[in-house]
């Protein structure tokens, strides 16, 4: 986990995020982005693209490892504040456990390609997630290192 945000000196993260795309392509058969694209620049084009793309590691309590600038944005959570983050906090209190078995199911089938749930922003602002997509990320040997989603449709809810 890199506790400094996706940059040119760092390669946009180009290792983590090589492992999310051949993972979403290896479960769903679609590319994140053009597969054409070298590591870097696809790092670059993830980190800025308009779909919010997280991940988080294989923990027993798992924190979030990736968040580009539309789930930052999204979550209003600046890389250091996200990047390490306990990831059932995206969620409200009451809808952790619904959260909890999406994951289960997910480690067990590889991927859900049509997950939609309530999620919570740091000030609190509550927004529903559309048909997202949330995959299991694998490394080079097949391993399961985590747990990753990306969606691109969500709209914000009425605060109670």
């Amino acid at each position: 986990m890199s506790l400094t945000p996706p940059s040119p000196a760092n390669a946009w993260l180009a290792e983590h995020t090589e492992r999310l795309r051949r993972s979403f392509r290896h479960w769903t058969g679609r590319d994140l982005v053009d597969p054409a694209l070298d590591p870097v620049a696809a790092a670059r084009r993830l980190y800025r693209a308009p779909f919010a793309l997280v991940s988080h590691d294989d923990q027993a309590d798992p924190r979030f490892d990736y968040a580009n600038l539309t789930a930052q944005r999204l979550f209003e959570r600046r890389w250091e504040e996200f990047v390490g983050l306990p990831s059932r906090l995206s969620a409200e209190a009451p809808l952790r456990e619904e959260r909890r078995r999406l994951l289960e199911q997910v480690s067990r089938h590889g991927y859900i390609g049509d997950y939609h749930g309530v999620r919570i922003s740091r000030s609190g602002r509550r927004f529903l997630i559309e048909q997202a997509t949330v995959w299991n990320v694998l490394d080079a040997q097949g391993r399961l290192i985590g747990q990753a989603a990306c969606f691109s449709r969500w709209r914000w809810l009425e605060t109670p």
